[in-house]
């Protein structure tokens, strides 16, 4: 389990991240002879300028001019912390852009409804005055059926036959009255392409921790034929006769990468186009291989499944439908072995397929895969580190 962090916690560790020269994260930390800590650059840039070397915090005084390495855990801490702003920042972004588009959204109902209602005040006025003005034609037909003066009938006949002049309620243009969707479409476009810009550099740091991934033949089901350097594997119907050993698999048709990852984030990318079933994930060194396999985190594996070409499952138990927005072409996998997560992506759509979080590893995790057998339209093979 991850700790959560207090407030005061989290602010004490921000100030302690901080550069003393530039009072930013840091950036590439290395340490001084004396302890303190500072950006490579920010230290490099003062002892250029100086014919002295000391420490720009306690002053102390070096006979030479150090040799600044990077500290690693820290620049590792650096790296997180960044990664949790950068997070904080994109929400903060969307609820910003939420608001925004609320705010617009009732300002324009307002609007609408302001106008609307100005309209029907002034349709209620034409209204009143057309009932007056029948009213008052009605007293004087009233009058004029008892009068025997017909010449005076025949001189105002003309005035009486005359329609007077009413508001056509056909001419009120009910559309002016009904809310406009098109502020909020435009509104929710916005904001999607701001979600996409930030999901695109959220990718894009991601892609920052690929590996190079390849197929160890020493682990593959003898049903499974790797070829392109190990960067593809596909189901074969011949089993090969292939030595046993306690690394291949017997009974499932999976293989695992040769490189193995105990520390920091690693990411790669499967394509599985024209495939209807796979498996993908990671799993940890000491594994079952033997047999029918149990492949849930309990047992060592993190993976994710296709099975009869559209039914997608998170394998634990139970397992975990998924519901992908469209069928992923080519699967991005990523790790943070510290903060014990893998999350599996559609690297196309940018869109999140699933994450297994708050898991806890002690041991080497390896790229898991399984091109299945070649039930109905499976042939194709899984390709390994695609990146086109």
């Amino acid at each position: 389990m991850i700790n959560c962090v207090s407030s005061s916690s989290s602010s004490a560790l921000s100030n302690e991240l901080q550069c003393s020269i530039c009072l930013d994260v840091f950036t590439d930390p290395v340490s001084a002879p004396c302890g303190h800590n500072f950006c490579k650059s920010c230290l490099n840039q003062c002892w250029n300028n100086s014919q002295t070397y000391n420490c720009p915090l306690c002053k102390e005084t070096f006979s030479k001019r150090p040799d600044l390495k990077i500290n690693t855990a820290l620049r590792q801490v650096e790296s997180s912390e960044k990664e949790k702003a950068d997070s904080t920042e994109l929400f903060s972004d969307l609820m910003r852009s939420i608001e925004r588009c609320q705010s617009e959204l009732l300002e324009m109902m307002e609007q609408k409804q302001k106008a609307a209602e100005k309209q029907a005040e002034e349709l209620i006025k034409e209204l009143e005055q057309e009932i007056t003005e029948l009213k008052r034609r009605d007293t004087e037909l009233e009058q004029l059926s008892h009068t025997e003066d017909h010449l005076h009938l025949l001189q105002i006949y003309p005035s009486l036959i005359r329609p007077p002049c009413t508001s056509s309620c056909a001419e009120i243009s009910i559309s002016d009255t009904q809310l406009s969707v098109e502020p909020l479409r435009k509104a929710l476009i916005q904001l999607q392409e701001t979600l996409d810009e930030k999901l695109r550099k959220s990718v894009q740091k991601t892609m920052q921790h690929a590996v190079d991934v390849t197929l160890d033949p020493d682990t593959a089901h003898p049903n499974l034929i790797l070829f392109d350097h190990g960067k593809q594997v596909r189901y074969g119907d011949i089993k090969l006769k292939l030595t046993d050993n306690p690394k291949r698999f017997d009974y499932c048709p999976c293989v695992l990468a040769k490189e193995g990852f105990s520390s920091g984030r690693f990411y790669f990318e499967v394509q599985v186009k024209g495939k209807t079933d796979w498996d993908l994930g990671v799993a940890r060194e000491s594994i079952n291989r033997k047999g029918i396999i149990t492949a849930i985190p309990e047992a060592g594996y993190w993976i994710v499944i296709l099975r009869n070409e559209n039914q997608y499952l998170a394998c634990a138990s139970p397992p975990f439908p998924l519901f992908p927005k469209v069928k992923p072409q080519v699967v991005g996998v990523f790790v943070n072995y510290e903060e014990g997560l893998i999350s599996f992506h559609d690297v196309e759509s940018r869109s999140l397929i699933h994450s297994f979080t708050g898991q806890s590893f002690t041991e080497k995790l390896f790229p898991y895969f399984s091109p299945y057998d070649n039930k109905g339209r499976n042939e194709a093979p899984l390709v390994i580190g695609y990146n086109k």
